[in-house]
């Protein structure tokens, strides 16, 4: 049995490259602005954050990493929506190569470490990005337009 970190620390490049192709795949307007190697750059201290917080089983550095990225790409006007779209391409990536080479006795371990890690990172990600969005008074968080029928405030 692979121990979870030293798998994801052997599999980086190809988890990085995967999620690099998908994201690529996308064409998310600000990504593609980017460049591919600012996008592989970002990914990899993703993937960073992740192996650091699977290494100390400490949340704190890959939430403030992630609070980060909500502030920098929203000053940058990136929709919410690309962001999150490099963190899934990140974890899907992620979960193709723990199917493809670990033993199945592995998957619930590794994918549970994962998704946890990566799911608060994403919550992190998108409570700071809304928190941004409502002190901005974006006009697309007015929900109350969605809904007929209801009063409005």
């Amino acid at each position: 049995m692979v121990k979870t970190t030293e798998f994801l620390t052997r599999e980086r490049q190809a988890i990085v490259d995967a999620a690099d192709a998908a994201l690529a795949r996308t064409h998310t307007r600000h990504y593609e602005t980017a460049g591919p190697d600012e996008v592989r750059h970002r990914l990899e201290a993703l993937f960073d954050q992740l192996l650091e917080a699977l290494g100390t089983r400490d949340l704190a550095s890959v939430l403030a990493y992630a609070q980060q990225v909500a502030q920098e790409r929203f000053n940058a006007g990136y929709d919410l929506s690309e962001v999150q779209t490099a963190f899934n391409a990140l974890e899907e990536a992620t979960w193709t190569r723990v199917f493809a080479e670990l033993e199945p006795a592995q998957f619930a371990e590794t994918l549970g470490l994962v998704s946890t890690i990566l799911g608060a990172a994403k919550d992190a990600l998108a409570r700071k990005y809304v928190s941004l969005a409502t002190d901005a008074h974006a006009p697309s968080l007015n929900l109350n337009a969605l809904f007929t029928g209801t009063e409005r405030s």
